[in-house]
């Protein structure tokens, strides 16, 4: 997939010969639109789609791992009312599981997240705010929220989370810069199950489901009732497809914690 260093470059490329070529031969100047328009386009749905690792690498699956494992993963919690059942749900199941945490969120329920960890599964870092204008943040705005909530984090547990989920999988060149600066990997997907959208839950499940195989980061959301009938379904498939869930650090390789 093309990176953005290297489209750059191709498009620095591409406009310099069209500039050098116009002092020779007329030249429309509609091919410089289209260069500019086709490097915006690139740019914004590389923004958007964190599977073309555009601006920085993420990890969205193992798919040369020999065991049959997968990963759910949970973003945007803890939540009070829908954490609980996830985490009893969970160990119904025998299913392990890792939660992408906004600081706001551990900073009103403190004890959910220590729970969390009580259960075996990992954590990683959502940013503080969830903002919907998080990808228009500046550097230092960035490094901020991300520091913010690992501090709450190791506050609370003693642990230095080094997972960390792009919210609205936006990522840009501040994001990037930051991610390095705090040395965390981000953590994507590869099975994306919508189940924020209004889909039904047996559409969303019909969704995971068709899709899933050993290797697979799953993505939902500890947010909704919804959610919940989902997970208890799609942990009986996994069940009886021969699968575990497993945390994402575990399934992926990396290190969750410092």
């Amino acid at each position: 997939m093309l990176k953005r260093r290297a489209l750059n470059t191709l498009t620095i490329g591409v406009l310099t010969t069209l500039a050098i070529t116009s002092f020779f031969v007329p030249v429309s100047w509609w091919w410089f639109v289209l260069t500019v328009f086709s490097w915006l386009v690139i740019t914004l749905f590389g923004s958007f789609l964190i599977r073309w690792n555009y601006h920085l690498k993420s990890y969205h699956s193992n798919k040369t791992i020999d065991e049959n494992w997968v990963s759910i993963t949970f973003d945007d919690g803890p939540n009070t009312e829908f954490t609980p059942k996830v985490l009893k749900l969970l160990k119904q199941y025998n299913a392990k599981a890792t939660f992408f945490c906004i600081g706001k969120q551990v900073e009103k329920h403190p004890t959910i997240l220590l729970d969390i960890i009580d259960h075996g599964h990992s954590i990683g870092n959502h940013t503080y705010s969830h903002s919907k204008s998080f990808g228009f943040f500046g550097l230092n705005r960035v490094i901020e929220e991300l520091r913010k909530t690992n501090m709450l984090v190791k506050d609370l547990t003693g642990l230095e989370m080094k997972l960390y989920r792009p919210c609205f999988g936006v990522t840009n060149p501040q994001i990037e810069k930051a991610v390095k600066a705090r040395e965390l990997y981000s953590i994507g997907w590869n099975v994306r199950s919508l189940d924020t959208t209004p889909r039904t839950a047996s559409n969303i499940l019909k969704r995971i489901t068709s899709r899933i195989s050993k290797g697979d980061v799953v993505l939902l959301h500890d947010t909704s009732e919804k959610t919940i009938a989902v997970l208890e379904q799609l942990l009986l498939f996994l069940q009886e497809n021969h699968l575990q869930s497993v945390p994402v650090d575990k399934l992926l390789q990396l290190k969750a914690y410092a």
